[in-house]
């Protein structure tokens, strides 16, 4: 078979309120090292990257919004992968029009073009079996298919949608007969037991020019908001961001529910390998390897007698001793605790909900304030002071900017720092420090080649995240 050229297509959203306190909306779990040092996002860029024997993937192209588009860049600097795109979605509005989005892109960046969309936070350990099972999907597209990927069930879960196949699957593509909603327990062993049913992984393969189509003709009141947002987008710092005015007359839709439960021409590629979406932290508990007593523990964690237990501390500062626990999952993080019965995993967004009910901070914030520059976490916040640990990238600078209600101090901890104070410029090195008055037009930059973190200080009556007045930003904020 000759080699086909893919152009993978990442959807990066959506807020992971199930793998709570771990993941939050403003620093979802795609991004965070659930499984190792390597996020969900990096695994799934690897996988969808590079050459096998009969595929050749593109520079991938990534949609996100606007909080995590230097988290992508980021991330995939981390691991030398280099986007072909990276689309800025104005506000989420479900899969759909963002895969419509892409595939407008990608037509007219190549009218033949072939597109693999697939969900950032998705675990699939056997690369080689997943890409085996992409040019089993080239067949179908090559007739015109819009291409599914079914995963053989390995238990009768209610957290996922099914697809009904029109014959047994053997390991070839088969015709999809037809979607299933999430079952509860009873119709999950029914499927189950059927042979004909398969979860459905939310992963698609098609020609952009198939899906187009598809959308004209079953969501065609899609196509005019969408091709003028694509249309109208502009570039933004490397990134393009789809034209907002346009883009929020798109119905908030999935791709589901807009084209692929009403087409004709579907196929799908049974997957019999291992997959999981991490959609729980029962999910995490499974694919991390629980030993002889169904125990797994992550970071300063330490089971005493426990069975079927997840324990994890997420952060450094933090040992969790579980004692006699049978189906508990308890995950820690300096903010946040949660200890759940292993059988309410699905219901931890529960749990986010009651939050923002209280206006907790937890609900949403991540500990660590990721920024283009860096991350920045507080230590410690009083009536009139606030103790920061600050982390800028080598190469990276915050903006030109002063403060209204606060003076602060800076003592770097590793690395070095060029700091702006008024008109002073100077390097603050190792265990130096540096004072900022009141109201002075200061900068701190990392002209060094390995992180620079510093410790600061923050005294006055506000010490507020919005006491910034900006006069320069190389990330073009406000």
């Amino acid at each position: 078979m000759p080699e086909t050229s893919i152009t993978p297509v990442i959807l990066c959203g959506g807020s992971g309120t199930r793998l709570w306190p771990l993941s939050r909306k403003s620093y979802p779990k795609q991004f965070v090292g659930l499984m190792g040092e390597e996020t969900l996002f990096q695994s799934s860029a690897k996988r969808l990257s590079g050459h096998s024997d009969a595929l050749a993937f593109k520079a991938p192209l990534v949609l996100t919004n606007s909080d995590f588009r230097f988290i992508v860049v980021e991330q995939l600097q981390a691991i030398g992968i280099d986007p072909g795109a990276i689309l800025i979605e104005p506000e989420g509005r479900n899969t759909a029009p963002a895969i419509l989005a892409a595939a407008l892109h990608a037509q007219a960046e190549d009218p033949d073009a072939v597109m693999l969309v697939a969900p950032s936070d998705h675990v699939v350990p056997d690369i080689a079996a997943f890409h085996a099972a992409v040019v089993q999907g080239l067949g179908p597209v090559g007739q015109g298919d819009l291409v599914t990927f079914g995963i053989a069930p390995t238990h009768p879960e209610t957290a996922y949608g099914y697809l009904e196949l029109s014959a047994p699957p053997k390991g070839a593509p088969v015709k999809l007969s037809r979607f299933v909603e999430k079952p509860d327990a009873t119709h999950a062993a029914e499927m189950l037991a059927a042979g004909t049913f398969m979860w459905n992984a939310g992963i698609f393969l098609f020609r952009a020019t198939d899906i187009i189509a598809a959308f004209e003709k079953y969501a065609a009141n899609l196509m005019v908001p969408v091709r003028a947002a694509v249309t109208h987008a502009k570039p933004d710092l490397g990134f393009l961001r789809l034209a907002p005015e346009p883009w929020a007359k798109a119905e908030d839709i999935s791709v589901d529910y807009a084209v692929m439960e009403r087409a004709d021409n579907l196929s799908v590629v049974p997957f019999t390998s291992g997959w999981s979406d991490l959609g729980g932290w029962d999910a995490v508990w499974r694919e991390s390897g629980p030993n002889e007593t169904g125990v797994v523990t992550t970071g300063g964690a330490t089971a005493i007698d426990c069975t079927n237990t997840l324990l994890r501390a997420d952060s450094e500062r933090l040992e969790v001793v579980g004692i006699g626990l049978e189906n508990i999952m308890a995950v820690a993080m300096n903010d946040a605790v949660l200890v759940a019965d292993m059988s309410r995993a699905q219901d931890v967004k529960l749990a986010v909900a009651a939050l923002k009910e209280k206006q907790a901070d937890q609900a949403t914030q991540f500990p660590k304030d990721h920024r283009p520059w860096g991350w920045f976490e507080s230590l410690v916040v009083g009536g009139r002071f606030q103790v920061k640990r600050i982390m800028v990238h080598p190469g990276a600078a915050l903006s030109l900017q002063s403060h209204v209600h606060r003076s602060e101090h800076w003592i770097v901890v590793e690395g070095t720092a060029k700091v702006t104070v008024d008109d002073e410029v100077k390097l603050v090195t190792e265990n130096e420090s540096v004072y900022i008055p009141l109201g002075a037009v200061h900068r701190m930059e990392n002209p060094g080649k390995v992180p620079m973190v510093l410790i600061e200080v923050q005294t006055g009556s506000y010490v507020g995240e919005d006491d910034i007045v900006r006069y320069e930003d190389v990330y073009s904020r406000g």
